[in-house]
């Protein structure tokens, strides 16, 4: 899968079968779409190609309601890459880009900067200034362009419409199962362990701490997660909170790495969240605290061997 900053080496993707959005998450519902888009490409001998925004729009139209990120740009386009997309566009996003009007940007940006021969989009899908343009007005402009569309009906999960939003709420709330099952996929973090205060090794669960996380972070809580290290998958208890037994009122995200003893500091950790646990505790001394650790751990395998 070939990331690219903008409409440079055109060779890549022009011609291809197109999707336009932003694909935060890359949940249940973008996979659908991807199908269908990959499908449509192979058949024709073309390239599956993925036009996204960096940053997302409303940073520059309403930075006090940016929604926060449920996947960095490089884990968005391995997760593209993984359904098969061959090409993904990351376009710095602009205001000259903003003010196409929806027949401009179909002209300018599908036509003229792509040349796509195809699209593939969702029930939901708006372009164009202020979001005016819909999948109405996109059917008649590839009509007019004889550029073939296909609109792929939206995944549900009971009675909701799976979406980032959606996704956004559960993850919030702690409920990463329920996120994760919408994803179809486990929930990733990333950052760069730092030294901290080094108790855990001492309690005989040692943590990697992270910072510089860009993603949403879920409500406070221990979750199961996992991580892989040197091709090798391990199950990892995580903590997000305070921790109130010590007196420490400083929320931090710590990772317990199961059947793994080495140095990782300074280095970038992705974990994969797949379950909450249980909620941030107290504990009224440290043996208690102890034995309440060796309880997450057995939950954590647990869940681990119960999830992809």
């Amino acid at each position: 899968m070939r990331l690219l900053r903008g409409f440079g080496e055109q060779e890549h993707y022009t011609g291809g079968v197109l999707s336009i959005g932003n694909f935060d998450g890359v949940h249940r519902g973008h996979q659908q779409m991807l199908s269908s888009l990959v499908k449509r490409a192979q058949s024709t001998g073309v390239k599956a190609v993925v036009m996204t925004f960096e940053p997302h729009p409303i940073a520059l139209l309403a930075p006090d309601r940016v929604p926060p990120r449920l996947t960095t740009l490089e884990h968005k386009a391995e997760l593209l890459g993984q359904c098969g997309v061959d090409v993904m566009i990351a376009y710095p996003t602009d205001r000259d880009l903003l003010n196409l009007t929806p027949d401009e940007f179909f002209s300018q940006i599908v036509q003229q900067k792509i040349n796509a021969t195809g699209l593939v989009e969702g029930p939901n899908f708006c372009f164009g200034k202020d979001r005016t343009g819909d999948v109405d007005q996109l059917r008649s402009l590839c009509e007019n362009a004889e550029i073939t569309l296909s609109i792929v009906d939206a995944v549900t999960e009971g009675s909701a419409i799976v979406s980032s939003s959606v996704i956004r709420r559960a993850i919030e709330s702690g409920r990463l199962a329920e996120a994760v099952e919408m994803l179809g996929h486990p929930y990733q973090v990333t950052g760069v362990v730092e030294t901290g205060a080094r108790r855990g090794r001492s309690l005989g669960f040692a943590t990697a701490n992270l910072t510089g996380i860009e993603t949403m972070l879920p409500a406070i809580g221990v979750y199961a997660g996992r991580v892989e290290l040197d091709s090798v998958i391990h199950p990892a208890a995580v903590h997000l909170g305070p921790n109130p037994t010590f007196g420490e009122n400083e929320q931090k995200l710590e990772v317990h790495i199961l059947d793994f003893d080495g140095d990782l500091y300074g280095q970038s950790l992705s974990v994969g969240l797949l379950a909450r646990v249980r909620d941030t505790m107290q504990f009224s001394d440290v043996s208690t605290l102890q034995s309440q650790l060796q309880e997450d751990i057995a939950n954590v395998r647990h869940l681990c061997n119960h999830h992809y």
